[in-house]
């Protein structure tokens, strides 16, 4: 990986890709070491529509990572990109905050490369 003809935008994509993998897991963390509730999907789910805020940022969520892993899928076979199934993945082991940036950090650096430059 050649860091030096890396454009800001890609820059801007690294760096939200490492802030969504360490952000969400220092809250993911705090709630398994200190949190009353121990981890189930239902806790985990039920967390996030604990009243109508929750709901609501929760509900909105879904519908745009929805969206965008269909997006994220058709753009990296348009792209000729490999390893789709790990953004997929880590999706939902890591974060979708980490796999969408890196995603479009990858998209950008293909996009450079088909371009030649």
């Amino acid at each position: 990986m050649n860091t030096k003809s890396w454009t800001p935008l890609m820059w801007f994509y690294f760096l939200m890709s490492v802030a969504g993998a360490c952000v969400p897991w220092y809250f993911n963390m705090r709630q398994l070491l200190f949190g009353d509730d121990p981890f189930t999907l239902k806790n985990y789910l039920m967390a996030g529509l604990a009243n109508d805020f929750t709901s609501s940022i929760t509900t909105d969520f879904f519908i745009v990572v929805s969206a965008f892993m269909v997006w994220m899928i058709v753009e990296a076979r348009r792209l000729k990109m490999k390893g789709i199934g790990w953004y997929i993945l880590f999706s939902f082991l890591v974060a979708i905050a980490f796999t969408c940036p890196l995603f479009l950090l990858n998209r950008e650096r293909r996009i450079q490369a088909m371009k030649g430059t």
